[in-house]
């Protein structure tokens, strides 16, 4: 098990990790998230005790990592794929690794076998591709067939065939009671791997919590209408009558709407009492990127803005678009944001509200949540 506790780690003026505190229990898939520049990196480093903490400390099975003896043997890890010397070959470099840590040759052989690069065992690494890389440095932290394992990006380059295959292989060291730690970008990934969820922002620990309550505690669902393209007035009739009912609506770009706040059979009976035709009323649950995005959009440091020459371009309607095909009329309900979160917010929030006129967190570090 990792277990950190009150983790700070400053560079100057700069606060990269502020009292982070959690565990990484072993038998399941943790993910480690958060925006660019959060501090999972600098975390995985002080894991590795290849950073020492300001404040704090981190322990992997109740020690400190330099402390553990034979740590080859015990922890592996995959921080960056490209630590290599491009001069040796892919079989001589994981050789050199274990006569380090005192690890049979032939192990380095059944590694190599594990990760498919057997074919390519002598070919020199600074031949290989990202995905090559990759697997080349998952194979660096096998070696040592340690209980705890920390990958950075493990699916960096891969093709959905090597994707596929870090997903099971994961699943399936954990299933073996090994604790297997995992930071990524890809959320549909993550949702697909992980089990548990430990989400970071500027440093500050954001949620510490399965994947399916992480989810239920960052999203609404919604219902997802839509009328017929070429009856322009029905789209606004059965708005009308949704947020008569109280429901909240916003627009999607495509033309559909997005309702909460009322059940699909009651939005059915109002279509039908408005004599509205339904081309579609299907139910949305919310995705991971979807509450991931909701909880850490006041955690974002890199932020893109809009194309200042996008103006040049004329705007492209849709079929089912208010006012496609007649002249422009004022939108009847507000758009989808397009950053931020995706679903409507939770009941208590404003739905017409953008993301830069929310509440955001405070920049000054608090006590670990």
């Amino acid at each position: 098990m990792i277990e950190a506790v009150g983790l700070t780690k400053r560079y100057g003026a700069k606060t990269a990790v502020y009292n982070l505190s959690f565990q990484v229990r072993p038998g399941v898939v943790t993910g480690f998230l958060g925006p660019n520049g959060s501090g999972k990196s600098t975390t995985m480093r002080m894991i590795l005790g290849l950073d020492q903490p300001t404040a704090g400390h981190v322990t992997i099975g109740g020690h400190p990592f330099r402390q553990l003896p034979n740590a080859p043997r015990q922890v592996g890890a995959l921080l960056d794929a490209k630590a290599v010397h491009g001069g040796r070959s892919a079989r001589n470099h994981l050789l050199s690794l274990a006569q380090l840590a005192g690890i049979p040759a032939q192990r380095v052989d059944e590694v190599l076998g594990v990760v498919g690069l057997q074919d390519v065992a002598r070919r020199r690494s600074n031949g290989f591709s990202l995905g090559m890389g990759q697997r080349l440095g998952i194979a660096a932290a096998l070696l040592g067939d340690p209980q705890v394992l920390l990958f950075d990006e493990p699916v960096n380059g891969l093709d959905p065939e090597g994707i596929l295959w870090v997903r099971n292989l994961m699943k399936k060291l954990a299933s073996e009671g090994r604790t297997v730690f995992v930071s990524s970008h890809l959320m549909s990934e993550m949702a697909l791997t992980a089990d548990h969820l430990i989400v970071i922002g500027r440093g500050q620990l954001l949620a510490d919590m399965s994947v399916t309550d992480f989810i239920s505690a960052n999203s609404a669902d919604f219902a997802r209408v839509r009328t017929p393209g070429t009856e322009p007035g029905q789209r606004e009739k059965l708005t009308a009558a949704l947020m008569e009912a109280g429901g909240q609506v916003m627009s999607e770009p495509d033309g559909a709407l997005r309702v909460t706040g009322l059940p699909l059979p009651r939005i059915s009976d109002l279509a039908h009492d408005a004599d509205v035709r339904l081309w579609e009323l299907s139910p949305h649950q919310a995705s991971l990127e979807e509450a991931y995005m909701r909880l850490t959009q006041g955690a974002v440091d890199y932020r893109s803005t809009d194309d200042k020459l996008a103006h040049l371009q004329p705007p492209v309607q849709h079929p089912g678009q208010p006012g496609y095909g007649m002249p422009p009329q004022p939108p009847v309900v507000q758009d989808v944001p397009q950053q931020g979160w995706y679903a409507p917010p939770p009941p208590g929030q404003n739905p017409y509200t953008s993301p830069q006129q929310q509440p955001q967190p405070s920049d000054t570090p608090k006590d670990a949540r």
